[in-house]
């Protein structure tokens, strides 16, 4: 049976991990009641809290920015947690995942948009759901903290980033204020999951967040995967 904190330190051991029938059905059992809770914030919740939002501040891209940070956080944040504490293999988040993906990018295939939280101009959720699902599986038998953290770091981090943005300037901006509250956010998610070195991956996460190349739902999670995999492989995690 699989721990809830599988660490593998060494190839060989990954490539005699177990895998049973049991644990597939195990977690499609469990992957069913989340993905529901994740298309009823999607589709409902979020869709009526915009509705209130873009009534009190009578600005549509203001509500669609809160109304998106809102679902990367009681969506992508709470399934990351539901599969860190209670998943035993990451095929099914895997393909959640990737389904989710494909049901936010269609939207903008056919034209139809979710209009309180899809942009016709970018499809950042689409990044959202492929570097949740591809973080957390690829290495759930080496130290799946080095995926789920970045998750955590993606979904909350970078949701109180916008937040605050948000807050202050009544649009989508740059800005140290949000960044600092990331920095805050994601030190108190990666302290006790991966002790001090939560700290550094924290700050280097939030700097990288301050940069437009690249979308933040790829560079957040990437930046802190890399930093984090690295740490594991040279033994300071």
């Amino acid at each position: 049976m699989l721990s809830l904190d599988v660490r593998c330190d060494t190839m060989e051991e990954l490539a005699y991990i177990p895998l049973s029938l049991g644990d597939i059905v195990h977690d499609i059992l469990l992957a069913a009641p989340i993905l529901a809770w994740v298309l009823i914030v999607v589709v409902y919740v979020s869709k009526v809290f915009y509705e209130k939002v873009n009534a009190r501040v009578n600005n549509h891209w203001v509500a669609v920015y809160y109304t998106r940070k809102l679902i990367h956080i009681l969506a992508g944040g709470f399934a990351a947690i539901m599969v860190y504490l209670f998943f035993k293999e990451p095929f099914i988040p895997l393909v959640l995942g990737m389904l989710l993906a494909l049901l936010t990018y269609l939207p903008h295939r056919t034209g139809k948009l979710m209009y309180w939280f899809q942009d016709p101009n970018n499809i950042a959720e689409v990044y959202f759901c492929i570097a949740w699902g591809l973080c957390i599986a690829s290495t759930w038998y080496l130290d799946k903290r080095i995926g789920v953290v970045p998750v955590l770091f993606m979904a909350f981090g970078d949701g109180v980033t916008g937040i605050i943005r948000n807050y202050l300037f009544k649009r989508r901006v740059k800005h140290w204020s949000g960044n600092l509250g990331m920095f805050i956010m994601c030190t108190a998610i990666g302290l006790p999951i991966i002790g001090t070195i939560g700290i550094v991956v924290a700050a280097v996460s939030s700097i990288i967040e301050m940069s437009e190349i690249i979308d933040d739902n790829i560079s957040v999670p990437l930046s802190s995967y890399i930093l984090l995999l690295l740490a594991k492989l040279y033994g300071i995690l």
